[in-house]
């Protein structure tokens, strides 16, 4: 079992919120080069011809974009779709994985867990239908889950260690490493573009330089900070670090888990991923 074929709620979910990131960086990008633009523009003189200054024409084209950007940003909210939509898809991958493999809420002793799941899934889908549009279903998917489901459970135990928690634990893994470095490099810019901003007001300062340079720098540095509250680097790193440990410890004790124990396991594992979506998710107040 794989992604392929969770319920097709959860496929519909997937695309919104990767198209409503897709959308929020993109705007976002857009809006800082924007200013950037302007207060390159707004730091240089040169006029042509008949007196058309062509940097004031570049810092009112730089504003003009950041305007545009910011008003899609406000009329679209493709951030409400990037969160709403990694919300429900979680949620509904979360439940689909613990009744394909019984474990807590869903265990084999249930006799209705297909429509508890059912439930449930409606019911998380529920709290985002204003914002997603979900409608598609995985009648192929959904029947390769319930095979799982009856299978032995030596069999069920090996497919969830394998295919949910340790690929989950390197996601994880690989996220937490890519943040780390990607974190490391914006600081480095960051430092580079206040130090170089600090030499052009210098520079003014002693007459060597009459050009208003720090102030695009200050625009520059300003946006880069603001890029990297939008990305979260640090702060993703800590989470997806955390998150890898303790599923590396679940992924170990999962091969000496008796049956007696698994619905409980799983429920723990699936904790681990719940409370890491949890904290990414309140980071994200435009969700609320």
């Amino acid at each position: 079992m794989n992604d392929e074929h969770l319920p097709g709620f959860y496929h519909d979910a997937e695309a919104a919120s990767r198209n409503g990131q897709r959308s929020t960086l993109l705007l976002s990008r857009i809006r800082l080069l924007g200013a950037v633009a302007a207060a390159v523009g707004g730091a240089f003189k040169w006029q042509i011809g008949g007196g058309v200054d062509f940097w004031a024409w570049v810092a009112l084209v730089g504003f003009l974009v950041a305007l545009f950007a910011e008003f899609l940003l406000w009329v679209m909210h493709p951030e409400l779709r990037w969160n709403a939509g990694r919300a429900v898809a979680e949620r509904v991958k979360s439940l689909a994985w613990r009744y394909a493999v019984a474990g807590d809420p869903f265990p084999l002793s249930d006799q209705k867990a297909k429509k508890d799941l059912e439930a449930s899934i409606s019911a998380a889908a529920a709290e985002h239908r204003k914002t997603l549009l979900l409608t598609s279903d995985n009648a192929a998917g959904e029947q390769v889950m319930t095979e799982l489901r009856h299978k032995p459970f030596a069999e069920r135990r090996t497919v969830y260690r394998e295919n949910r928690v340790r690929k989950q634990l390197d996601w994880y893994h690989d996220k937490a490493a890519s943040n780390d470095t990607k974190a490391n490099i914006a600081r480095v810019l960051l430092f580079a573009g206040e130090f170089v901003a600090i030499l052009f007001a210098i520079l003014r300062i002693n007459g060597a330089w009459d050009v208003d340079l720090s102030g695009v720098m200050a625009a520059a540095v300003a946006g880069g900070a603001a890029w990297i509250g939008l990305r979260q680097y640090e702060n993703l790193k800590v989470a997806y670090s955390a998150a890898a440990g303790e599923l590396a410890e679940i992924h170990r004790r999962l091969l000496d888990t008796d049956e007696s124990e698994w619905p409980t396991m799983v429920a723990e594992a699936e904790a681990v991923i719940s409370n890491e979506h949890a904290a990414w998710l309140a980071s994200r107040p435009s969700t609320a």
